[in-house]
């Protein structure tokens, strides 16, 4: 171990050891390989004899001269090399200035990536709460605007109520002056009418007068349109009614018989009796022809008693 290196690497035990043993193999191997060549190189050894026979026969044929044996070459011996062990390269040693220069420098982008990490991490904060802020001002502008056109509504609103209202009341004054008129005008028309009805014998208490034709109408044709129209009069008379109030009705009639208008102009102080009679006026369609005139009268006056249907 050096000045240099940090650490060494030791040697490996028994390493002379190996080596002789390698080359006592190797030797005993080359010795072997060169005994077994040299044993089959060599020639063998050839004995000669004659042999005779008291017979005379003919000579045996010499035999044939032994053909030559090619000499075996030997074969090279294999050459072993001998690797030699790695060579172990010991790395440098660090410089610790340059080690802590190189840390200071990692501490130094770790926290500007922190603050890095900080600052976007504050833009999404901020753009969050600009975006929560945003929100709410158009919620309340909604609202705002909402409550407006709710308030302007019902501004309008009571404007028109109060048109429709002034509209009625203007209305129902109309009514009651043209009522008030129409009363006078009927009540003055009646009066002419029940002296007419007395002097040609055709009023009837509980008939029909025609009013159209005076005294060149028929004197029964009130009492027929008005027995016409007590017969289609459907209606119970309730129990402990005072008295038999009359109900009556302004009609106005078409020249085929059928009705133009009925308009009730006097109540009996019982609604379900004004509309019997009223149904029952609707109901006695097409109205005859005065036999006198030949033609149906324009207008005519109904009234009807409960009690004397």
């Amino acid at each position: 171990m050096t000045g240099n290196s940090p650490y060494s690497v030791p040697k490996e035990p028994g390493s002379i050891r190996a080596i002789l043993l390698a080359a006592a193999v190797h030797a005993a191997l080359f010795a072997f390989l060169w005994f077994g060549i040299h044993w089959q190189s060599q020639q063998p050894i050839a004995v000669e004899a004659e042999i005779w026979s008291p017979e005379i026969k003919d000579a045996a044929p010499t035999p044939p001269e032994p053909t030559p044996q090619p000499t075996p070459v030997p074969k090279p011996e294999p050459v072993i090399q001998e690797t030699a062990p790695p060579k172990v390269v010991t790395p440098p040693l660090p410089d610790p200035e340059i080690a802590l220069e190189k840390e200071k420098k990692r501490k130094e982008q770790e926290r500007k990536d922190l603050q890095r990490q900080e600052e976007l991490e504050k833009q999404k904060q901020l753009q969050k709460q600009q975006a929560e802020e945003e929100r709410k001002d158009k919620l309340k502008a909604e609202a705002e605007q909402k409550a407006a056109k709710d308030k302007a509504a019902a501004q309008e609103k009571q404007k028109q109520d109060a048109a429709k209202k002034a509209e009625a009341d203007a209305k129902k004054k109309q009514a009651a002056a043209d009522t008030a008129a129409d009363n006078k005008r009927h009540s003055d028309e009646l009066k002419r009418m029940m002296g007419q009805a007395v002097g040609n014998g055709a009023a009837n208490s509980t008939g029909t007068a025609a009013q159209s034709q005076g005294p060149r109408g028929d004197p029964s044709y009130g009492q027929k349109v008005g027995a016409k129209i007590r017969s289609n009069i459907i209606f119970n008379v309730p129990e402990g009614l005072a008295g038999n109030p009359a109900a009556e009705f302004d009609v106005e009639l078409l020249p085929d018989g059928s009705v133009a208008s009925v308009r009730l102009r006097k109540s009996s102080g019982v609604s379900g009796f004004d509309e019997a009679v009223k149904r029952a006026i609707e109901k006695s369609v097409p109205y005859p022809k005065d036999s006198k005139t030949g033609s149906v009268p324009s207008s005519f006056l109904g009234i009807h008693k409960p009690k004397d249907q």
